[in-house]
Parts: C-alpha cells; structure tokens; sequence
C-alpha cells in the first residue's frame, strides 16, 4: 500500500490495496485505521467493491446505523443509499460545513463513502480538519470556548421542512444533544473544534464572566458561534476530491468536517455511505 498526501494540512491519496482485501487481513487494516488517524480523510480509486464487503470494511471500525431521513440498502443495512436526480426535491442539505450525526447524543465515528454514479463535472466532496482549526485558533479564544457547549439539532436542518407534525416528531426522537464546543479525540486526544452547520447555541454562554448585559449574550454568544463554524471555510485547512465511480472516501468524522458541493443538478449523483457509530464527545 502506498500512502500519498495530497495538502499540507489533510488528506491522502491510496494506492495498491484493495478494501475488500482489508476485510479479511487486519495487517493491512491496521495500516489503513493508522493512516486514518494521520490524514484524516483517505481516498482511493477503481474500488469495485461489493456492498456486502463494503459494509464488512467499515464494521471493522465499529457497528454501522441507519438514518432516520436517508433510506439504506435493505439487503445492507447502515448503507445510507444517497441519491441524487434530476427529479429529487431541491431541499439539499448536504452542501454546508458538517460533522455527519452531531444531532445524535452520540454522533458517529466516521463512515465509508463510495460512488456508484456522478456528474462528469462537479459534485467534488470537500473536508476540513478541525484539529488544526482548533490549533491555529488566537489563544484569546481558545480561553474564552475552553468550557463552552453547545446544542446541536435535525429539527432544524433535516426537519426544517418536513410538515409541522413530522418535524416535531422527529425532534422528540432526537432531542438537541449538547456537546463540548471543543472536543477530545478519543483515540489521540487531540483538542477539536467541534461546531457546525448542526450547531444552534451554546448553553452555558450567560455567565457573569462573559456577560454583563443582556446585549453581551445576545450578540455576543451567536457572533462568537458564527466565528467558529466559519473556521472550516479556510482554505488551508481544506481538500477536494473529485468523484469517480467506485472511488471510495473514508474519514475521521470526529476530527473533521465536510461539504458536498451542489454544483452538477441537472446530473445524477449516486452514493453509498456506511455510517459508523462513535462515542459520546467528551
């Protein structure tokens, strides 16, 4: 397996390996959960991989779960069949800065993403690492978020347009979880700025330290939130991967975020996720 980096600061390009090989030999999935951990985001080519492997693959990381909007392959189930035409609604709500599932009081781990189909032209996928967000934030602000949480919530992404009565049922299934705005990876226990497209508030902004008047906390906790979320729009922190069919991507959902770049409608985009469930943030 070789092991190509593809920026300073994320990503990296695998060649000479198979995934379905991985499935079965936990050498050469050791080496790949490693570079994992290095590069945040792993990418590879010509993967003609079986659902059935591409799930096993990804169950090696940790058990897979379902989504309660996106359908999943029911011979496969935790393979969210994302799919995309020409004839789909336009509510598109893969095309922000996100962490997949901070909706969930335990978000996932990360996931394994294939195409199946996509434009000749767009529907690039890009990352961020928000580790080295968290890093290269002012010391000043490292100090004022080091306590801070904050909710997170479907209601008003997923559920934003659903019907009155489906949306709240579907927040009563998923209440806003809170999560520390800055979270401890659990395997290398790097800091990470963890707020995103999912991110309403923080909860415990209204402090005497921070606020003395009311216009402190509200002006002051949304700006600060705006500021952070905006960190994953740097470009120094960013990859860009350009689709083909059976190119696979698989990253650190814990220590990074992503954005689907909705550029290809009237094209079809067709994708096949393994979600993998993580632990709570800490």
């Amino acid at each position: 397996m070789k092991v190509e980096q593809l920026t300073c600061a994320i990503g990296a390009e695998l060649t000479g390996v198979r995934l379905s090989d991985a499935v079965h030999d936990e050498g050469l999935f050791a080496e790949i959960r490693a570079a994992l951990f290095k590069h945040r985001v792993l990418f590879l080519r010509n993967q003609e991989i079986a659902r059935a492997d591409h799930t096993a693959f990804a169950r090696k990381f940790g058990e897979l779960e379902d989504h309660p909007v996106v359908g999943s392959d029911p011979e496969n189930p935790g393979l969210l069949q994302i799919y995309k035409t020409p004839e789909s609604p336009p509510e598109r709500y893969e095309n922000a800065w996100h962490s997949d599932t901070t909706w969930r009081e335990v978000p996932q781990f990360g996931a394994v993403l294939r195409c199946i189909e996509c434009p000749p032209v767009g529907g690039d996928t890009m990352w961020a690492n928000m580790v080295l967000a968290y890093e290269r934030l002012p010391q000043t602000v490292k100090d004022q978020i080091a306590d801070l949480r904050a909710r997170h919530s479907i209601e008003f992404s997923f559920g934003a347009a659903m019907p009155m009565e489906k949306r709240l049922a579907l927040k009563e299934r998923f209440p806003d979880p809170e999560h520390p705005v800055v979270r401890t990876h659990k395997d290398t226990g790097e800091k990470i700025l963890y707020v995103n497209g999912f991110t309403t508030h923080f909860t415990n902004y209204h402090t005497a330290s921070r606020v003395r008047v009311g216009q402190d906390h509200s002006h002051g906790g949304p700006e600060l939130l705006r500021y952070l979320i905006s960190q994953a729009q740097i470009p120094e922190y960013q990859v860009r991967w350009r689709w083909q069919p059976n190119s696979i991507a698989i990253w650190d959902n814990s220590a990074t975020q992503h954005y689907a770049v909705m550029d290809y409608p009237p094209c079809h985009r067709k994708m096949e996720r393994a979600g993998i469930i993580g632990t709570q943030p800490f």
